[in-house]
């Protein structure tokens, strides 16, 4: 049987991999392209395309923030914002109300 995998991301080729999860004694991940560290995202991961420039910017955006995409109890990982407008628009909500601005990003909506 195989084993499960999870997404690791590299932000600077814009490239998504799949690798399997990461053991007591695993070493660091790295890009196959640059030798960059991969960033850990995921199972419930879907990558941008390559060509997507605001789509990779807001998921660095996300990933640096701490936001991963690990599946939930429901099956997904709840709400990602998917464009910089929402992302603008959580950062201006976190600073207004002293939210962490990780919990703001993950909101589905804003009151």
């Amino acid at each position: 049987m195989a084993h499960a995998k999870t997404s690791y991301v590299c932000l600077p080729c814009r490239a998504s991999h799949k690798q399997p999860y990461p053991g007591h004694h695993d070493h660091d991940r790295v890009c196959p392209r640059c030798a960059e560290p991969l960033i850990h995202v995921g199972s419930a991961f879907a990558a941008p395309k390559r060509r997507d420039t605001a789509a990779w910017r807001t998921l660095s955006v996300l990933l640096h923030a701490g936001v991963r995409f690990h599946k939930s109890c429901c099956g997904g990982p709840g709400y990602r914002p998917r464009t910089l407008s929402e992302v603008r628009e959580r950062m201006a909500y976190a600073r207004a109300t002293g939210e962490p601005f990780a919990q703001a990003l993950v909101r589905r909506e804003l009151p």
